[in-house]
């Protein structure tokens, strides 16, 4: 797979490079990792990163704005993103052709080519093994590409500490950082936390419910968003603080936007995915997210969490 796919890159003059909406450090990472990769391996070829972005990681590299136009004759590859309809900018669908890399379960098998790897810790992962196997064919991996890469990896991984962490993944983490970039300022800036948000960590800690099965729910409504001065992005990020929290099997963040609710699943056991799946969402198995529209919806989606949790 990974050669067809360099078999296309080869094929085309123009690539546009596409990851999912609301990205994390792994889309930013495997979509602008493999830009650079591509920019430094063909100069020649016109290379564009597409997609809204995330303030939070704007530091990590600046999205392109294109004419529709582009995209006629174009190769467009899409990282990390398992669903079509979770395609930050559906203007993929005008590519020439259209390859998915991704590490999420293949549940919407869309495009002409797919590689899909559900034991990679990362779509970061997955490119610098393409780069990896591209290498005696001219791949070059720049700095600011082994950075981008390896913020994927951290980012997706917990910083080393998911169960997705496998051997190869320390190894590979060991060759990114001996390029040119301080790792330590890339956590810095990762992992660096607004008074307003640490506010806000705090009231989660305080009001989270948890029931005796060992599920644990957070309802973030537009009033605490509000109260504490913060984006419902900066409240999703959140999620992972109830990963500690002795008890715990299973939780949801309910996190309110303009005109849904969005749903952030976790678990440290119980397969939660196929219940991300009922309400119009995805992921892996032990982390996923989903939508509703009415805060009704809550009492539905907590019973299927009981459901996996008393097994």
């Amino acid at each position: 797979m990974k050669d067809q796919i360099l078999e296309e890159i080869k094929q085309f003059d123009t690539i546009i490079i596409h990851r999912h909406v609301r990205p994390d450090p792994d889309a930013y990472g495997s979509q602008c990792g493999l830009a650079e990769v591509l920019k430094a391996s063909f100069p020649h070829k016109q290379i564009y990163v597409v997609g809204k972005p995330e303030s939070s990681l704007q530091f990590l590299y600046e999205m392109n704005e294109i004419e529709n136009k582009i995209y006629k004759e174009a190769l467009v590859i899409i990282c990390d993103t398992a669903n079509e309809e979770r395609v930050c900018d559906q203007r993929y669908k005008e590519g020439k052709k259209i390859i998915k890399i991704d590490h999420h379960p293949n549940e919407d098998a869309y495009g002409d080519l797919l590689w899909v790897d559900t034991d990679a810790s990362s779509t970061s992962e997955m490119i610098f093994e393409l780069y990896l196997h591209g290498k005696e064919q001219g791949l070059t991996l720049t700095d600011k590409g082994a950075q981008l890469i390896y913020a994927g990896i951290v980012g997706d991984t917990g910083r080393f500490l998911f169960p997705s962490t496998k051997p190869k993944t320390l190894e590979y983490a060991s060759q990114l950082i001996q390029y040119n970039f301080e790792f330590k300022d890339l956590y810095d800036q990762l992992y660096n936390t607004k008074v307003n948000v640490a506010h806000l960590q705090g009231y989660v800690l305080q009001n989270f419910v948890m029931s005796a099965s060992g599920v644990a729910s957070m309802i973030i409504s537009k009033e605490i968003l509000q109260k504490y001065d913060v984006t419902p992005s900066d409240a999703s990020q959140l999620v992972g603080i109830l990963g500690n929290v002795e008890g715990i099997k299973a939780w949801a963040f309910f996190v309110e936007e303009d005109n849904l609710i969005r749903v952030r699943l976790r678990s440290k056991g119980p397969v939660i995915n196929k219940i991300a799946q009922r309400y119009k969402g995805g992921g892996h198995p032990m982390a996923a997210g989903a939508s509703i529209y009415d805060w009704e919806e809550v009492k539905s989606v907590l019973a299927d969490l009981e459901d996996v949790c008393c097994y």
